[in-house]
């Protein structure tokens, strides 16, 4: 029996670009090669695309791009072709057909909707969230609507766009008057705590915002949340199942994007160190903000736990990391299934949503 072909897309043309490449090797290196073959589609921070036949090891490092055999390959609008177009010497083409594309791509272009929207088109089975689901998750102020809107807690938020800058101070007047410091002060939709502040002053709010806008054109400012940070993996489409709640206790002020992936000093406690019946409660909040945002596949739900023991969502990752040390996968491993199985069950369930002409 022929083996079951995946595209694997990395890379980017956005801020994470670097992250998607540690995610990718772990992914290709994971994936059950029995059943599996595996296309390494790459994405240069310029976004040209590329078909990678190389070693898997030099994903990371970025050293692929510079692969002679790396060939210029477009993804297919068209589901007669049912895959890519590769640009050989000579202006001559090639078709790559696959079966399957898995996404390790985060943010912008890569699970804001806009390169699913692509997938929908080719008519290619692909894992992860539709173009809807992944657009609003991607959006933290259009999440937090919808949560508040399902009745699921978030923090107080206000949003900004980018012509406020012309009257920033009147409009921090307004966010003073609105929220308590200290706030956090976030683009609206970058991933990895990218371009994301703490800050606790007039001045630092100020300075805040302006770094929010170099990343995005909508920025949210939200009231911190005192609690434990948590996180909730999701996976499945018509029944999903919450795994084992992990908790994050970060090495620095908040877990941002050095504590995330440069300091590697940050504690993770899986299962987290709460009660019981705030586990439970996480784990059903966490089921029921995927459903309400259309999510399948998969997602990441991060929340905070109160001294008082309410459980209030920070925000959805529908393509989290997929790292060596990333903790959708390591909380789906606690929960009794291996990686392997994990990428497996993605792939099976990116058919099944294909099977019944879901989005």
């Amino acid at each position: 029996m022929s083996k079951i072909r995946v595209a694997v897309i990395f890379g980017g043309a956005s801020s994470e670009h670097e992250v998607s490449l540690a995610s990718a090797t772990s992914v290709i290196k994971n994936i059950p090669q029995d059943k599996y073959e595996v296309i390494c589609i790459g994405i240069n921070a310029k976004g040209r695309w590329f078909n990678y036949p190389g070693n898997v090891d030099l994903i990371a490092t970025g050293e692929w791009e510079s692969h002679p055999d790396c060939t210029p390959a477009i993804l297919s609008p068209d589901p007669l072709h049912g895959g890519f177009i590769t640009l050989l010497d000579g202006g001559e083409v090639s078709y790559l057909k696959v079966d399957c594309i898995f996404p390790v791509l985060h943010g912008k272009n890569g699970e804001d909707g806009t390169i699913q929207g692509l997938f929908m088109l080719s008519g290619i089975p692909y894992v992860g969230c539709n173009t809807l689901s992944s657009a609003v998750c991607m959006d933290k102020d259009i999440t937090h609507t919808i949560l508040e809107y399902s009745g699921i807690k978030t923090a107080k938020w206000e949003v900004l766009r980018f012509p406020c800058l012309s009257d920033l101070d009147s409009r921090c007047d307004e966010l003073e008057n609105s929220l308590e410091y200290p706030v956090f002060v976030k683009p609206a939709n970058c991933g990895s705590s990218i371009g994301v502040s703490k800050v606790n002053n007039r001045h630092e709010l100020s300075e805040a915002v302006k770094l929010a806008f170099t990343h995005d054109k909508k920025v949210i400012v939200e009231q911190e949340i005192i609690g434990q940070e948590v996180e909730c993996a999701v996976l499945g489409m018509e029944s999903p199942i919450a795994s084992v709640v992990g908790e994050i206790v970060p090495c620095n002020e908040f877990y941002d994007y050095d504590a995330k992936y440069i300091l590697n000093e940050s504690q993770l406690n899986i299962p987290a160190k709460i009660s019981d019946n705030a586990t439970k409660e996480v784990q059903e909040i966490a089921v029921k903000a995927f459903k309400a945002l259309g999510c399948s596949g998969l997602a990441r739900v991060d929340c905070f736990v109160t001294p008082d023991q309410e459980v209030i969502v920070n925000e959805v990752n529908t393509l989290p990391g997929f790292t060596s040390i990333s903790m959708y996968p390591k909380m789906i491993q606690a929960s009794g299934i291996p990686y392997p199985e994990l990428l497996d069950r993605l792939i099976e369930i990116a058919f099944e949503r294909a099977d019944k002409s879901y989005g």
